[in-house]
């Protein structure tokens, strides 16, 4: 099982900025997805936004506009960008991958997964 490494987050302020970073797993399929995701106590893990080999990019509307993944293939390092931030976006957060395009953003279709990274918003 692969396991991919996570960096970043930590506590942020209602209306700032954080960042998490995700190493790229060494050996991928010719198209793949990397995905960020977000959980709660007791709830289910979110989708929340998807980048695909081809650079194409989808956001859930909770998101949107706020919060950018990107890539850094030099790095291997796949980044989410958290703006504008707000107490709900309090949460553990994790990178997925799976082989193939980015299509659904069902957690279980990603196969390897980040250990997590908190992140707390709060003033």
């Amino acid at each position: 099982q692969v396991q991919l490494v996570q960096s970043g987050g930590g506590s942020g302020q209602p209306g700032g900025s954080l960042r998490i970073s995700c190493k790229i797993p060494g050996y991928t399929a010719n198209r793949y997805c990397m995905g960020w995701f977000r959980q709660t106590p007791g709830d289910e893990r979110e989708g929340l936004a998807t980048i695909d080999t081809d650079g194409s990019t989808n956001y859930v509307d909770a998101v949107k506009g706020r919060f950018t993944v990107s890539t850094d293939y030099a790095k291997n390092n796949v980044y989410l960008d958290m703006n504008s931030l707000k107490p709900e976006d309090t949460a553990a957060y994790y990178c997925g991958y799976r082989d193939g395009s980015c299509g659904s953003m069902w957690y279980r279709l990603f196969k390897y997964w980040g250990q997590g990274t908190q992140v707390s918003v709060s003033s």
